[in-house]
């Protein structure tokens, strides 16, 4: 919901800052998304005057100007038709950015002749389509003034998130209501015009489904001339995103962003006879205001003549019937639809609008006689012409509604003690109404308002939710301390390990497309997702950190680590992930290329161990499996696992084709940690060992190998490790080397005495059983 500070204070009377407001806003439970200010962009831009305009030496259709700022001559090269001495438009200098055109302006040679900025269109600054000339000002239009100011742009906007149970917050009245509640103004009266009219209406309103529309209002306006709106409902369209179009359904417009009452308008020369609200007949289509074609069935509610249907009640009319600048007589419609009906039908035409965002959540079923008259108003004013009685068909939903009030419960249900006064005041100044002590009048635009629950929510919503204190409940005798459960233990100590490691946090939606999910086996798919690209839940968080790696290196980002702790949907149930991704570079310098460097699979390989040890797995007793799946390249990927049985990670560079489906950037690595699969330690308690530094200097040996090219190198690290468990206590590849020989791979080997020191026997002793491990797998100690 958007709208200006202007547009608002025609309903409130505040002297309040578009800052003050905004967070008050929030305060009482609506959300302010963004304030923004049109004439922050338009700050460069001046009032100026066409002092003289001279045909271009070097080009028949441009011209040479001298202008005037309000800083004396400017020489400027235009190529507009209307450009002539004498004429005020707006002039943007050098260092101007032109939104429209999505440029700076410089001083630049055209066709040979300095120009010192330009005179601007009403498209190049974005408030219009007009590109047929420069802007052409009124003749006591302010040379060297802000055109900002001089144009009444200078109007912050606020972008609102209305959630949806507040329908009365669909309209900037029912906005302004609850900020003169909370105390920023006072709300101005609405003034309802009375309208007689002077003949019978040429159009008969009938209801053939009470049930879909259960009122349906009508007045015809005739003579009238469809010509543009007037200039102050057109800025607050656009201040609303809403392009104008012509007066009659700029207005309609106006009335349901400034009311919350959507209204339509017919062009009775398009009519047959009656104008019908009934059930949608099977076969029949509609063309839409959209442009599109639309599918109907008896499901729907529709607004219908003799001939055909020309309105999806409540949603969107039809093109036939739509007016136009030769409409001269127009059929009012101001209906109630029912709003589970209009859901419905919604959902099932995939068709969205602002009308149907308003019925669906409940307009005010007791507006509709008014809203007639106030929409007629504005049409007569604006177009001329002559109103014909109205047509009041149907009886509205407009049941009273009446809840015990009771002061007491907004300390007992809400914590916050608020004076029986200023209760009464907060709910009268919302449009609540008292029916002596203890009873209260629900407003027929507060259809969320059902138990006395939600008076009190109103009440503390008013005095601030911040005055609600944080007191912690009683502890009843007997009740053990809360603690986390090992599976919440596991994830905050993976997610804490993940930060460490300087991986950020993201998290990303649970839903992925069909083409996303195919890759995983996907098994769990929505009757109705929110949209076509999130109809499965995912098997992989991989798809949405890809996804938001990509995105950030378009942003220009050069070094991505992102980790996400979520749920993967398979087959057997809902599995505890954590996964990440690397792309870019390390950021760190290489010391023989001087470039960064690229990650690779072994740097998420250490981070699957880092994460994994600080998680509580064995790490040091896991091992490396080659093959980490068919999603997962087949040469620089693995999988780590306690056994064949026990696999805890995958990860490396996907495969190929998986990145090429999810759009991966170069060089992407990744990896998924299975959380659920990391095993109970032992001992009951986890405990931080005791620190017992070694009393004695470890040693170290080196040793060379010549071994099989399909041994894994962890295999043969492993066998190494095992051959004195007492003694050796790392072994570290640190080279790798292939010659005619064959493969080659070095280890460092450091063992560490416990009461005394190694004699160089037993080093030799150990040293010849790390030789005969190897040799087990086929390895030979290399001989030079």
């Amino acid at each position: 919901m958007k709208f200006s500070l202007s547009w608002l204070k025609a309903h409130l009377d505040t002297d309040a800052s578009a800052e003050e407001i905004a967070e008050r806003l929030t305060n009482i439970g609506l959300e302010v998304e963004e304030v923004s200010n049109p004439a922050e962009a338009l700050a460069p831009f001046k009032v100026a005057k066409v002092l003289t305009a001279a045909r271009h030496p070097q080009a028949d259709k441009l011209q040479v100007l001298t202008v005037d700022a309000g800083d004396g001559p400017i020489q400027v090269v235009c190529g507009a038709p209307n450009a002539r001495a004498g004429l005020l438009g707006v002039f943007g200098p050098p260092g101007a950015y032109v939104p429209g055109s999505a440029m700076t302006l410089k001083v630049a040679a055209i066709r040979g002749v300095e120009s010192h900025g330009m005179m601007c269109s009403v498209r190049e600054l974005e408030l219009g389509e007009e590109h047929d000339g420069i802007i052409e000002l009124a003749a006591d239009a302010p040379v060297g003034a802000a055109f900002a100011d001089y144009a009444e742009l200078n109007d912050p906007v606020f972008d609102v998130a209305i959630t949806p149970d507040r329908a009365d917050c669909m309209g900037v009245r029912g906005i302004a209501r609850d900020l003169a509640a909370a105390g920023v103004g006072t709300l101005k009266p609405l003034h309802v015009p009375k309208i007689e009219g002077s003949f019978a209406p040429p159009i008969e309103i009938r209801i053939e489904d009470p049930e879909g529309c259960p009122a349906f209002y009508g007045r015809a306006i005739r003579g009238l001339a469809n010509g543009h709106s007037p200039e102050w409902i057109q800025r607050r369209l656009k201040s609303a995103g809403q392009r104008p179009i012509s007066a009659i359904v700029d207005i309609t417009n106006y009335v349901m962003l400034d009311l919350g009452r959507p209204s339509h308008a017919y062009d009775v020369a398009k009519l047959d006879h009656a104008l019908v609200a009934r059930r949608a007949h099977e076969g029949e289509t509609l063309l839409a205001l959209n442009e599109k074609e639309y599918s109907l069935d008896p499901t729907m509610t529709v607004i219908a003549d003799e001939s055909r249907v020309h309105d999806i009640g409540g949603i969107m009319g039809g093109e036939h019937s739509g007016v136009s600048e030769d409409t001269t007589d127009v059929m009012l419609e101001v209906a109630y639809f029912d709003p589970s009906r209009i859901a419905q039908t919604g959902q099932k035409l995939a068709l969205t609008s602002d009308a149907r965002s308003r019925f669906e959540r409940g307009v005010d079923p007791a507006f509709l006689a008014d809203g007639l008259d106030i929409l007629t108003q504005l049409i007569l004013d604006t177009c001329g012409g002559e109103a014909s009685q109205a047509q009041l068909v149907g009886e509205p939903p407009v049941a009273a509604k009446t809840l015990p009030f009771d002061p007491d419960r907004t300390l007992s249900l809400g914590a916050v003690e608020v004076a029986e006064d200023r209760q009464r005041a907060i709910l009268l100044s919302l449009g609540f109404e008292f029916e002596g002590a203890a009873s209260v009048r629900v407003p027929s635009w507060r259809p969320d308002v059902d138990g006395p629950a939600d008076l009190v929510e109103e009440v503390i919503r008013i005095v601030g939710y911040d005055q609600i204190p944080s007191t912690p409940l009683e502890r009843e005798p007997g009740v053990a301390r809360p603690t986390a459960t090992r599976s919440q233990l596991v994830e905050r100590r993976a997610r804490r390990a993940a930060a460490a490691r300087g991986l950020d946090e993201a998290v990303t939606w649970s839903f992925i497309s069909e083409e996303e999910a195919a890759h995983f086996d996907p098994a769990w798919r929505l009757d109705n997702p929110i949209s076509e690209d999130m109809k499965v839940m995912r098997p992989s968080l991989l798809p949405g950190l890809v996804a938001a790696a990509a995105r950030n290196m378009a942003r220009g980002s050069s070094s991505i680590r992102l980790f996400e702790i979520g749920r993967r949907y398979l087959a057997e149930g809902e599995r505890p992930t954590l996964a990440f991704v690397l792309a870019g570079n390390r950021q760190v310098r290489n010391w023989q290329s001087g470039k960064a460097k690229p990650f690779d699979a072994f740097d998420a390989k250490a981070v699957v161990l880092a994460i994994l040890e600080a998680a509580g797995a064995p790490v040091a007793s896991h091992q490396v499996f080659p093959d980490a799946g068919s999603n997962w390249h087949p040469g620089r990927s693995a999988k780590l696992g306690l056994g064949a049985k026990t696999i805890l990670a995958s990860l490396g560079e996907p495969h190929p084709a998986l990145a090429r489906a999810l759009d991966a950037p170069e060089g992407l690595v990744a990896g998924e940690i299975y959380l659920d699969a990391i095993p109970e330690p032992r001992s009951a308690g986890r405990t931080r060992p005791q620190f017992a530094p070694a009393a004695l200097q470890p040693v170290s040996r080196d040793f060379a190998f010549l071994v099989p090219a399909d041994l894994p190198a962890d295999n043969l690290a492993r066998a190494l490790r095992g051959a004195d468990k007492n003694a050796i206590t790392q072994v570290r590849l640190f080279d790798r080397f292939e010659s005619a020989d064959g493969l080659s791979l070095a280890f460092e080997v450091t063992l560490q005495p416990a009461d005394k020191s190694f004699t160089d026997e037993e080093i030799a002793a150990i040293s010849k059983a790390i030789v005969a491990s190897a040799e087990k797998l086929g390895a030979k100690l290399r001989s030079n």
